[in-house]
């Protein structure tokens, strides 16, 4: 596992729309290994080993994280926001942020009263960032509308093999997709397969369309997180018991192909790798459910690293479950063969 180069996705920051700083790095990355590396009008990144074979399988991790938008700077200097994505504003008052600004990084604190502590329904509309500027006009000479802030927290490793950070959704998606190309190159796979770093996955996966649209691929994964319920306050009964260190966990649902699903299963037989399972009963909210509605239609699953406290600055997860989806999707890219029959039945 190059920890470095997860390092490196974890410290970027990249809320969706301003994916830029992410996506240099995995191009940087993606360009030693890779046959072709390509950046679309949007910005994703696709790192491609064997471009010119046909048969291709797509593998998409998303490079954009939730946050927030500078929307008004008050009178006194301090800043007003709106969401992007799906952002818990409870989680923010108190903590220290970080404006992303044309001019480079501003800290700010976000302001703490006896009141906004005990909202538990408070909305976006109630956060004030405070950069220290005592106007508008000193506030106006450094921030812009539009310019996003992110949590100012950094990576951890924990006890075992756990590690936390803010964006690990859907940073070790990214980090995923691109190792396990890296790999399958290594192993030898003889299929075309393609691993990008789509943007604006949290507010709409038009990255995702955009890039699958261009591949034309002939099957499509989402590497994403899903939820753990090995926590409290989880219930297993709403879509899978999903374990810390349980491995990879894969999707069933309408919208899931299964013969994509049977061929990941038998990889990960021959691999020995043991598999979770998470149900959808319809979109699954993943860069997939735009993928398989490009071109003539793509047959795809997602396939996710089990996930704690997602939506975050603190997200949690198991090191062991990231080194088994990267070599489980290695070796499902070597079994790959461009005569697969994905056809249920005839």
């Amino acid at each position: 596992m190059n920890k470095e180069f997860l390092y490196k996705l974890l410290s970027a920051r990249g809320v969706s729309g301003s994916e830029m700083p992410v996506e240099k790095i995995v191009y940087e990355y993606a360009s030693q290994f890779a046959d072709s590396v390509d950046v679309d009008v949007m910005g994703s990144v696709t790192a491609t080993i064997n471009p010119e074979i046909p048969f291709k399988v797509m593998m998409a991790g998303h490079a954009d994280e939730i946050g927030l938008q500078v929307t008004h700077i008050e009178s006194d200097g301090f800043l007003r926001v709106a969401k992007i994505g799906g952002i818990y504003p409870t989680t923010y008052p108190g903590h220290k942020v970080r404006i992303e600004t044309k001019s480079g990084t501003i800290y700010g604190a976000v302001l703490i009263s006896r009141d906004l502590a005990s909202d538990a329904n408070m909305g976006a509309d109630k956060i004030r960032i405070d950069i220290g500027a005592a106007s508008a006009e000193e506030a106006k000479a450094l921030v812009s509308i539009g310019d996003t802030v992110t949590f100012d927290t950094d990576y951890r490793e924990l006890l075992g093999d756990r590690m936390t950070s803010r964006a690990f959704d859907d940073r070790i998606g990214v980090f995923v997709v691109m190792e396990a190309l890296k790999l399958a190159k290594e192993q030898g796979a003889v299929i075309g397969a393609s691993a990008t770093a789509s943007v604006g996955e949290e507010v709409g996966a038009f990255g995702a369309f955009f890039s699958a649209s261009a591949l034309k691929p002939a099957i499509g994964i989402a590497v994403d997180v899903t939820w753990a319920t090995d926590c409290p306050h989880t219930d297993p009964a709403n879509s899978g018991d999903v374990k810390l260190g349980g491995g990879p966990v894969l999707c069933k649902g309408p919208g899931i192909a299964r013969m994509v699903n049977e061929c990941i299963e038998a990889s990960a037989d021959a691999l020995d790798i043991k598999l979770q399972y998470e149900v959808s009963g319809g979109r699954t909210h993943t860069d997939g459910d735009v993928i398989t509605r490009t071109g003539n239609g793509v047959p795809f699953t997602v396939l996710s690293i089990p996930l704690r406290y997602m939506h975050s600055p603190a997200e949690v997860l198991s090191l062991s479950d990231v080194e088994k989806t990267i070599e489980l999707l290695a070796g499902f890219l070597c079994d790959c063969s461009a005569n697969m029959d994905l056809r249920p039945f005839g």
